[in-house]
This record gives C-alpha cells, sequence and structure tokens, in this order.
C-alpha cells in the first residue's frame, strides 16, 4: 500500500495499476460503511484506490467542516488493513488551486430535500467527484445508498458527461439498532445516540403503510413524524429514486424511496428504505 498526495503522482501511480481498478471516495474518519465498500471493490476488481479528502466545497458556512472528524492515521490503518493499493490523500491546495474557477451545477435531481437544505452542496459533490474521477480514473466507483440523493447526482453526472466510469451503489451499514453509520455520529450525545435510530424507524413505518397499499403520502409521514421525537423533524418525504422530487402519492408497483432527515440536538442525521408498492 502506497500514500499518494499529488495529482501528479497518483496519475503515475495509476498507470502501473493493474485494471480494473476500482475507487472509494472517502472524506476520511473510516467506519463500517466505508469499509463495506472497500471489501466489495477488493472483490471485484485487481486494484483498489480510496481517496481521504475533507471537501470544503460541499459544506455551508455555518457547518462543521472545521470540526469534521479526522483521524488520517486510524483511516491509513484500517485501509491497509482492508487490502486497499493506494491511498489519494492530497491537500486543499492540490485540489483547488487558488485561480480554479470552474465547478460543475446540478440541475433537477439537486434542487429538491438536502438540496435544498444545504444549498451548494451538491454542486461541491459534484465538483470533487468528477476531479476524483479524472485524476483517478477508476474502472468501477462505489458509493453508499444511505446517501441517496447524493448517489443519484453523482449517477446522472456521469451518464450525461460520458464519464467512463460505473457507478457501484453498495447497501447502508447499521448499527444492531438500525442506525445508519456515518461519520457524524461520533458527535451524538448519549441520549442523542439513543434516540438516534428513531428516524430508521419512522422511514421504516413509512415504507410499511405505502407496501401495504395506502397510497396518500402525507398521511403516512405525518403518522410517522410522531415516531421521532426528541429528534427533531427536517423532513420525511417520498420520491422516485430517479427524481427526487417528492411525492404527494405512490404510484402503484413502483420502486420507491422513503428518505428523511432530522436532528439529534445539533447533529443532522439523513437515512433512507426501499419501498415497492403493490401493483392495482
Amino acid at each position: 500500500m502506497q500514500t499518494v498526495a499529488t495529482v501528479a503522482e497518483m496519475r503515475r501511480v495509476r498507470r502501473s495499476l493493474p485494471a480494473p481498478v476500482g475507487f472509494v471516495p472517502t472524506m476520511g474518519a473510516l467506519h463500517a460503511g466505508h469499509l463495506s465498500l472497500v471489501t466489495r471493490a477488493r472483490s471485484e476488481c485487481a486494484s483498489v484506490v480510496a481517496s481521504i479528502f475533507v471537501n470544503p466545497l460541499q459544506f455551508g458556512p455555518n457547518e462543521d467542516f472545521d470540526r469534521y472528524p479526522r483521524t488520517p492515521e486510524r483511516d491509513t490503518q484500517l485501509l491497509t488493513e482492508a487490502g486497499v493499493d493506494v491511498i489519494f490523500a492530497p491537500e486543499r491546495s492540490e485540489m483547488y488551486p487558488p485561480d480554479a474557477q470552474f465547478i460543475v451545477v446540478p440541475a433537477a435531481l439537486a434542487e429538491h430535500l438536502e438540496g435544498e437544505r444545504r444549498p451548494g452542496f451538491f454542486t461541491g459533490v459534484a465538483t470533487v467527484v468528477l476531479k476524483l474521477f479524472n485524476i483517478v480514473a477508476p474502472d468501477v466507483a462505489y458509493f453508499g445508498q444511505k446517501d441517496a440523493q447524493q448517489l443519484a447526482v453523482v449517477s446522472r453526472m456521469v451518464r450525461d458527461l460520458f464519464v467512463p466510469v460505473r457507478i457501484a451503489a453498495c447497501p447502508t451499514v447499521r448499527e444492531n439498532d438500525g442506525l445508519a453509520m456515518s461519520s457524524r455520529n461520533a458527535y451524538l450525545e448519549v441520549e442523542q445516540r439513543a434516540a438516534a435510530p428513531r428516524l430508521h424507524a419512522a422511514l421504516t413505518q413509512i415504507a410499511r403503510a405505502l407496501e401495504s397499499g395506502q397510497r396518500d403520502v402525507a398521511a403516512a409521514t405525518v403518522q410517522a413524524e410522531a415516531v421521532l421525537p426528541p429528534l427533531k423533524l427536517d423532513y420525511l418525504a417520498v420520491v422516485d429514486p430517479a427524481v427526487f422530487e417528492p411525492l404527494r402519492a405512490a404510484p402503484a408497483g413502483a420502486d420507491l424511496l422513503a428518505v428523511g432527515a432530522a436532528f439529534a440536538g445539533s447533529t443532522r442525521l439523513i437515512d433512507n428504505v426501499e419501498v415497492r408498492t403493490p401493483s392495482l
């Protein structure tokens, strides 16, 4: 395993890697969810590259960029043990030179939900992911389904811009009580951690209601809101994962997502649950 920090060195190393090359982009502070992506990449690819870069462009002015967990030594150890061949860990100035002018601005897929709550977030995601794809030149890139709207944006960017990378969606990894693993879970205090799985429970309730034949999404989400306290609701919605626009009625025989965000104290949690509505 080797760690490289510059674009030039990453491109040089990439030329010697056996194909296919799998890529796992991360912001570090790794947990079992990240490592599940590496495990899948390792099982499918001859070479595996992982990146560690806390991307400033996807943090808003009042968000947690400065305090975002950074554990580089532990991350390196975990990735080495997981069988990663190359870690790309650039500095901010390497990814965003002072004279950089161009960014990637997603359209309709980024308008609602996370895009509405976090203006500029998906521009930051799309820009850094395209940069990483251009630097690493992977054959396959692995993303977790917990960040469902992010996965949709990246997949659409690859399709629309003819980026020669296959996107592999990987299942959400959860704690035993249902909480989706996230680096930000480290912020949770004891009582907040105990309450955090209520978001998953609320989304599961929405999914069960719609899968049992209920069509009224608003009614299903209002009923599920009662499950959340003491979490503070940000949103609960049901979407077509190809569009990510909140639905009023659940169509029959459709593959949908119940998506949501809530606050445990000041920590924002996001999650989603798959929904398969019955046919007429």
